[in-house]
């Protein structure tokens, strides 16, 4: 159940941890969520150990739309199996359902259905499945989809994705912002977008300013926030740089909240994950 609006105004006063607010039928809650990769090697911040404690946050935070980052078929089928609310697709970035990487979005059933689905890469051939251009060391990519409300109808595209990390990757994920752009410059104006993703550059890098001249960051444009700007943390909950970025274009972000929240000093994963509450344009 989403929180009432006494205890809101509560947590707005101080006698409450701030919390994402509750949804209106005029607002859309989108998460972006890097959720770490099931390690064995990450010890008690292994999947096993911090399973229950991200469905805990996902159950909290009750997003309509999540786009994950390093998601592995495992881990969505726990989520799933938890939270039956949620539903959610995606390819593996090798460009099937193998244990690898996928941008998996999920979104809630009842209230969401999907009118079409994709993906596509960040390389020379964007079509050919788990194709690598650029000096990538892994196949990078998008997962994407036309939402429509069960409702009223109001429409939505939601594309998620996952840049490369490394210092020496900065052309390419230029040429991967470049692609997306293209991309969404294809997509009908009227119909409200999403950007979700875990980019790795910070908001002062090229990479960035290329987003911010076509959409806007919900971040920094939302008339309320709540929690740190930073969102990586590798698991120490003291998060330096602002990588996970919500963009939008026709939605206004109403509020943006980054869940740094541990439990016992544990956290879901190495980065925060970030929630944005939209408002709708106002004509559906």
């Amino acid at each position: 159940m989403r929180l009432p609006r006494l205890l809101l105004l509560l947590a707005c006063l101080g006698g409450w941890p701030p919390a994402a607010p509750a949804a209106t039928d005029a607002e859309l809650r989108v998460m972006s969520f890097n959720v770490r990769l099931p390690l064995a090697s990450d010890g008690e911040n292994r999947w096993e150990a911090r399973r229950e404690r991200l469905i805990g946050t996902l159950r909290d935070a009750e997003p309509d739309v999540i786009g994950t980052q390093e998601l592995y078929p495992e881990q969505a089928e726990a989520i799933v199996a938890a939270l039956p609310e949620y539903r959610w697709f995606g390819r593996g970035r090798r460009g099937g359902r193998e244990g690898d990487e996928h941008m998996g979005v999920f979104y809630r059933h009842a209230a969401l259905r999907v009118i079409e689905s994709g993906d596509f890469w960040l390389s020379d051939t964007p079509d050919v499945p788990g194709s690598i251009s650029w000096g990538h060391l892994f196949p990078r990519m998008v997962s994407w989809a036309l939402f429509e409300r069960s409702a009223d109808g109001r429409r939505f595209y939601l594309y998620n994705t996952h840049l490369p990390y490394r210092d020496e990757d900065a052309a390419a994920r230029v040429r991967g912002v470049e692609t997306i752009l293209a991309r969404l410059a294809e997509l009908p104006g009227a119909v409200p977008l999403v950007l979700s993703g875990d980019f790795n550059a910070t908001p002062d890098s090229p990479e960035y300013a290329r987003l911010a001249g076509a959409l806007d960051d919900a971040w920094t444009t939302a008339a309320v926030r709540h929690g740190p700007a930073a969102t990586f943390h590798a698991f120490s909950g003291n998060a330096e740089r602002r990588i996970d970025w919500i963009f939008v274009r026709g939605f206004v972000a109403r509020s943006a909240h980054t869940l740094d929240t541990a439990d016992a000093g544990r956290y879901p994963s190495d980065h925060f994950p970030v929630l944005a509450v939209l408002a709708w344009p106002e004509s559906p």
